[in-house]
């Protein structure tokens, strides 16, 4: 008796819960909606759960679809992968739920998730979305949008059950996923669905945001009037009712990427010039410009993602209790890494020693990590198709190059105080550097700066001369180039041409220098809020 007790834990069968969507059958009613915000006191201006229209053809042969958008339930979730501390989560039963209390309110499960399915409530400011109704399932209960449908277009069902009806459908009956090509293998099927209703991109978007029964205005940012998108489906499709639609991560982030960039750069700049023989380790751009700009900038880019989390008092949860596979937590702990190194450097050169090669070695390891850890995180951002650039992470390097230039650049042209002529009977250090006088450290960091510059600025064109991958791509790049963010694109890239032409500029007049190192570094900024923006612009429901 005790054995088969002991047993039958094993023999328990764990469900796997799955819904279809019966698109042949739904009439567009809402009800699964206002149910769901009954349910769950889901606020105004949020939805876990909503129906999109597409009107398809012209008068008289015209038709209207639906679609009942939510979450998918992904088995491989990508939210799931960039919660830094486990808030979206996946449980046994294949529902992917979420824990308020855990959620630092980041964002970067939204910016994860490839069908638009989650928010930060207004009321609360962590992130939530549909699960299922998971504790209406939990004692046997249907979820509200099932009960209240009343055409039964909605079904939930054990997959593991061949017996249930959603399991039947889905072996039974051609079912379709959406965006099945970023292999999140979602667990909501659509039987009967219309192609211009799954691919937001197949219907256009009306001129001006103007909606059936909405107006989605300038701040929604959705790509609207005058490039509506590539029609990926043969039929005249308009969207013709839809939800507001924002990006997750605004200004906040582009300016964290900049003066990371700077906070990175100030130390690789000057362990290049270290290593070229431009500066010699007693230095003051080594020993002090160094480990002080990178220290005062690095802290500056703390405070900002702090600053843009909705709970920012939760910050330390990515320390406390981390989730491994978020660039969030691997992010975080190379910056406090590369914070202690320029905390020894500070310390070393406080006491009046030099800092050793193999901190510099350590430091300039931690730096790299630093300015192209950002590049991976927005990898993980699966959908949003300009950002899955395999050499993304080199672009940012090469962006802590030009800020770092800049910077040191500034440093070294404080004046004597800081970096003394050498003395007189010194040896004089090589020209490693073409058109460098020996021991010109402001003018070897021009020198990087431009050629970082250089490199930043081809790497701008070659990414948008390139055939995009994907429509998704393409209309992101459009968005850049000649949308909402033209301006700040093209401040980008003629402001990296004149930090290229730096040494041209302080060669025809020394004044000019400075202006044309200040404007390349500020145009990176403009770049990086072009390329963060831009990227988010497109569509996903």
């Amino acid at each position: 008796m005790s054995a088969e007790s002991d047993a039958a834990p094993s023999t328990v069968r764990r469900p796997t819960w799955a819904k279809v969507v019966d698109q042949t059958r739904c009439i567009g009613c809402h009800a699964c909606t206002t149910a769901c915000k009954s349910e769950n006191e889901v606020p105004l201006s949020v939805t876990r759960t909503y129906v999109k229209y597409v009107d398809t053809g012209a008068f008289p042969q015209a038709r209207r679809s639906f679609q009942v958008t939510r979450c998918n339930q992904c088995e491989s979730a990508p939210c799931v992968t960039a919660c830094p501390t486990s808030a979206m989560y996946r449980r046994p039963d294949g529902i992917v739920d979420f824990d308020k209390s855990a959620c630092i309110g980041c964002k970067a499960c939204i910016a994860a998730c490839p069908y638009d399915a989650i928010f930060i409530n207004p009321e609360d400011h962590s992130a939530e979305k549909c699960n299922f109704c998971a504790h209406r399932l939990d004692i046997g209960l249907e979820p509200a949008c099932v009960v209240v449908c009343p055409t039964e277009a909605l079904l939930v069902g054990d997959m593991t059950d061949p017996s249930s009806q959603v399991a039947r459908i889905v072996n039974r009956d051609p079912v379709a996923v959406r965006r099945p090509e970023k292999e999140t293998r979602p667990k909501l099927y659509y039987k009967g669905a219309d192609q211009a209703t799954l691919d937001p991109l197949a219907a256009a978007r009306p001129e001006g945001g103007l909606f059936m029964w909405s107006e989605q205005g300038e701040g929604k940012r959705v790509v609207t009037s005058g490039h509506p998108g590539p029609r990926n489906s043969s039929a005249a499709a308009l969207l013709s009712y839809d939800i507001p639609h924002r990006a997750p991560w605004d200004f906040r982030v582009s300016l964290y990427t900049w003066t990371k960039s700077i906070a990175a750069g100030s130390y690789l700049v000057p362990l290049l010039l270290l290593a070229t023989g431009a500066i010699t380790p007693a230095n003051p751009l080594w020993v002090w410009a160094a480990p002080i700009l990178g220290t005062v900038f690095l802290a500056l880019t703390g405070a900002i993602l702090i600053w843009d989390l909705e709970h920012p008092a939760r910050f330390h949860l990515i320390f406390r209790r981390p989730q491994w596979r978020s660039w969030l937590v691997r992010g975080g702990f190379i910056i406090g890494g590369y914070g202690a190194a320029l905390a020894v450097h500070l310390a070393l050169a406080a006491g009046g020693a030099s800092p050793p090669l193999w901190l510099g070695g350590v430091g300039g390891a931690l730096a790299v990590l630093t300015a192209i850890y950002t590049a991976f995180l927005f990898g993980q951002a699966k959908a949003r198709d300009m950002w899955q650039n395999p050499l993304l992470p080199v672009h940012f390097l090469v962006q802590a190059l030009v800020a770092g230039g800049a910077a040191i650049f500034l440093a070294a042209g404080i004046g004597p105080l800081v970096i003394p002529d050498p003395p007189p009977g010194a040896v004089a250090l090589p020209p490693s550097l073409p058109g460098v006088s020996p021991g010109d450290a402001a003018g070897s960091a021009l020198v990087l700066f431009a050629l970082a510059s250089l490199a930043h600025a081809l790497m701008i064109l070659g990414e948008i001369l390139m055939p995009p991958p994907t429509a998704h791509a393409r209309l992101a790049e459009r968005e850049l180039t000649h949308g909402r963010y033209r301006h700040w694109f093209r401040i980008g890239l003629l402001g990296a041409l004149v930090g290229a032409a730096a040494p041209w500029f302080a060669g025809a007049a020394p004044g000019l220098a400075l202006p044309a190192v200040a404007t390349g570094l500020l145009a990176l900024l403009a770049w990086e809020h072009a390329h963060v923006q831009a990227g988010q612009s497109v569509p996903l429901a």
